[in-house]
């Protein structure tokens, strides 16, 4: 029964354990490698694992033999000298004594962490039921040399020593690319089709799932929010981190302070990568959340990363939020990605053009193509346009500014895109989504037109222009403006002192009293009916699961009243307490209890 309930989290507590009695184990190598592993190419390659203490051990591959000792606790790691790409299957093997672990179709190439949340998650198959050309693709898959490797893992207080072995590495087909990562996959399918080299990826996602998780325990003591985040996390305190400016709605141990790096990355240190791709915000600027600081937790996340990792040049390119499923505070968020760059060998691939109504936008093809754009220009050294163009700086002279813009070499044009369609010129389009501030910082619709590789813009409404902004907005439609490659820029605004949050501190707390109301009011309701405490709190738990999914309901729905939402809880703690009354405390009666409550919100 509990391996059931906690399989996860059985499972960290299972390589923990076998971490600490190495000692007495049998040979085995680090759960990252497997049958089907793909090895980065032109990299020293750390082999490790565990044996019995003090042992030889020899590892042998692509006509290398490297021998290496186990210490006390049995720990080993054996190095080879880089080795060029080879997409021929061949075999790895590790002998100690009498034991040897042998793994086939080993292949060498390059490999991409890929991490984030739930537009990360996304799988080929959620995709292809909402996107026909999808499912084309999926019958067109058999690429023996992509294969992907799941990493999953619950919160872990300490950085472990290994990751569950789990489902292993699994090779490309179109028997299997459904359960792949789409805009992993995507970008994978573009990269081997352009280096013609073996790609594998990582996959560390998880969704619904904030920044903070991923960043290494380290790299918090780059930023005073950052340094409060995580003493609050070490003591758990989900509370104060959200009431934080600047924090965020920890729901549980897997929303705290390096807690998901400990437990999926980590122990992937001494794997040698080419880069990383990232797909994660939403849950950094949602309902309830505050965005503020959210660039210097990206800086904290790949500066961390590549000193966990060793490369302090790793590539580390990222997706900027679209507008589909937008909230009032992902304009902000948008900006404060864009506010990130500036660190070497990092891009950002913009996709307010991809147009959508869902928080899960099913065009994963062009984001993955997208992200593989920036590696082939900055990590392949192909001579292309990485991105669309970015904003730079902005002049300003009495009631006009004149924009600048990189990126964007042999001009500016309006661009149109339709579906998976590569974008076509719309010279007959408006140019439009411009706004400009005036001295007392209030925000006016302007015109614009384009000048070369600026944009001038003005509003009759404004004698003196003081700060200028694009696609500010929480879903920008038909946001034209690209480079003459097609690729859209991004939004922008250039005084970030004049782009609050738009979501208001009160406004928060005010859904956070509604909430801890109903909590109470569930306890007091409960207790009054001689309910006993384990079942009170079951009630509670899964009130507050029902109460995030009208969270969720608040996002999805446009226009729709978060309070009036809360306050349809109220048959939801009827639903709890029957349920409970009538089926007793058990995993059933959970069950049930939250479908109920999944109903009722949707």
């Amino acid at each position: 029964m509990l391996m059931r309930l906690f399989p996860g989290a059985l499972a960290c507590l299972l390589v923990a354990w076998l971490g600490g009695q190495a000692a007495a184990a049998e040979l085995r190598l680090a759960g990252i490698f497997g049958d089907s592993v793909v090895l980065q190419r032109d990299q020293p390659l750390t082999i490790w694992g565990w044996a019995s203490g003090d042992q030889a051990v020899s590892v042998q591959f692509a006509g290398q033999t490297v021998n290496a000792t186990s210490d006390a606790e049995g720990g080993w790691q054996a190095v080879l000298s880089p080795l060029p790409a080879n997409q021929q299957g061949q075999t790895l093997t590790v002998r100690s004594g009498d034991e040897t672990v042998v793994l086939e179709n080993v292949v060498v190439g390059d490999v991409w962490h890929a991490s984030g949340q739930s537009n990360m998650a996304m799988t080929v198959a959620a995709v292809a039921r909402r996107l026909e050309a999808a499912k084309q693709h999926v019958a067109t898959a058999d690429l023996p040399n992509i294969r992907f490797r799941r990493v999953q893992g619950d919160a872990a207080r300490q950085p472990l020593k290994d990751v569950p072995q789990g489902s292993g590495w699994t090779v490309c087909s179109s028997q299997t690319v459904a359960g792949f990562s789409a805009a992993a996959f995507y970008f994978a399918r573009e990269l081997h089709s352009q280096v013609n080299v073996p790609i594998g990826i990582i996959d560390t996602s998880r969704g619904g799932t904030p920044i903070e998780p991923f960043i290494p325990a380290e790299a918090f003591q780059s930023h005073p929010t950052l340094k409060r985040e995580w003493t609050l996390g070490q003591h758990d305190d989900l509370q104060g981190i959200w009431d934080l400016p600047g924090g965020v709605r920890a729901r549980d141990a897997n929303w705290l302070p390096a807690r998901l790096f400990h437990s999926r990355l980590a122990p992937l240190a001494k794997f040698s990568v080419r880069g990383t791709i990232w797909y994660q915000g939403e849950s950094n600027c949602g309902v309830g959340e505050d965005p503020r600081d959210y660039q210097h937790k990206m800086r904290a996340l790949i500066t961390g990363w590549r000193s966990a990792f060793g490369n302090e040049a790793m590539p580390f390119y990222f997706v900027q939020l679209p507008g589909s499923g937008a909230g009032p505070a992902w304009p902000y968020l948008r900006e404060q990605q864009r506010l990130s760059l500036g660190l070497p060998h990092t891009g950002m691939v913009v996709t307010i053009d991809l147009l959508d109504k869902d928080i899960h936008p099913p065009n994963k093809v062009d984001v993955g193509r997208r992200l593989a754009r920036w590696a082939l220009a900055d990590s392949y050294g192909r001579d292309i346009v990485a991105s669309g163009p970015v904003f730079e700086r902005a002049e300003f002279s009495g009631a006009t500014a004149t924009v600048h813009f990189s990126r964007c070499d042999e001009g500016l044009m309006l661009a149109g895109k339709q579906g998976l369609a590569e974008p076509k010129p719309t010279p007959d389009a408006e140019l439009s989504h411009f706004e400009v501030a005036d001295a007392d910082g209030n925000w006016h619709a302007a015109k614009a037109n384009i000048d070369g590789q600026t944009v001038n813009v003005t509003c009759g409404a404004v004698d003196r222009i003081v700060a200028v902004r694009y696609g500010y907005a929480i879903n920008p439609q038909h946001c034209h403006l690209a480079n003459v490659q097609g690729l859209p820029a991004s939004p922008f605004c250039s005084d970030a002192d004049l782009c609050a949050v738009s979501q208001g501190r009160r406004s928060l707390r005010e859904r956070n009293v509604k909430q801890r109301e109903l909590r109470k009011a569930t306890r007091t309701t409960l207790s009054n009916a001689n309910y006993s405490r384990r079942h009170v709190l079951f009630a509670e738990r899964i009130t507050t699961m029902a109460s995030r999914r009208c969270c969720l309901a608040a996002r999805l729905f446009e226009g729709c009243d978060f309070v009036f939402v809360l306050e349809c809880l109220s048959d939801i703690v009827q639903a709890v307490q029957q349920a409970v009354a009538a089926m007793g405390f058990d995993i059933k009666a959970a069950v049930k209890a939250f479908a109920v409550a999944d109903r009722l919100v949707f």
